[in-house]
């Protein structure tokens, strides 16, 4: 229903579900936070440059937007989408979270695969206001996928560290610090 995608379309997320690592798959194994026979989550490969680390929730079976997403799937991306952000506040020490989706040529959406956006969101970030940057190199995104995983897997420990933004050093916007008690 209302779909777009071209008839030969080689979509990328079903390929990286798959386990294909070729273009235009720019995502990898170490991006995944979370895995279930139904959904998967990953650090983005394109990141915004004020909100590193947003994660991609996906079905794993081709969907290409929300009007053709099951309910009973949509429920459990958004219920994954809440644990996400509860991780994401503990580990990246962010200010807020935000999410968003995209479908149809009118709606900005650009992968015809049905996607949830969840951001970390800082203070003055400005994420509506500048285009996505770049593609994050594999080590950096490992890096923001391993630490997310630890405050999914541990259920928010309060004791633990986390990343948030080096308001004096632009070009190493994220530094590790002790999370304040």
């Amino acid at each position: 229903m209302f779909n777009n995608a071209p008839k030969d379309y080689d979509c990328p997320f079903c390929l990286f579900v798959k386990g294909i690592q070729r273009r235009p798959v720019c995502s990898c194994r170490s991006d995944i936070v979370y895995e279930d026979e139904r959904i998967m989550a990953f650090i983005c490969s394109h990141q915004w440059p004020n909100n590193k680390g947003h994660v991609l929730i996906i079905p794993k079976a081709h969907h290409e937007n929300i009007y053709d997403l099951p309910d009973s799937l949509a429920a459990d991306i958004h219920a994954l989408a809440r644990q996400i952000a509860i991780a994401m506040k503990s580990a990246y020490l962010c200010d807020g979270v935000s999410t968003r989706q995209h479908n149809e040529p009118c709606g900005d959406q650009e992968v015809w695969h049905y996607h949830l956006h969840v951001f970390p969101r800082f203070e003055n970030d400005c994420l509506y206001d500048i285009p996505y940057g770049h593609i994050m190199p594999t080590d950096q995104r490992a890096g923001y996928a391993t630490l997310l995983k630890v405050f999914l897997n541990k259920r928010l420990d309060k004791r633990s560290h986390g990343i948030r933004p080096d308001k004096e050093n632009q070009t190493n916007r994220y530094l590790r610090v002790p999370k304040n008690k």
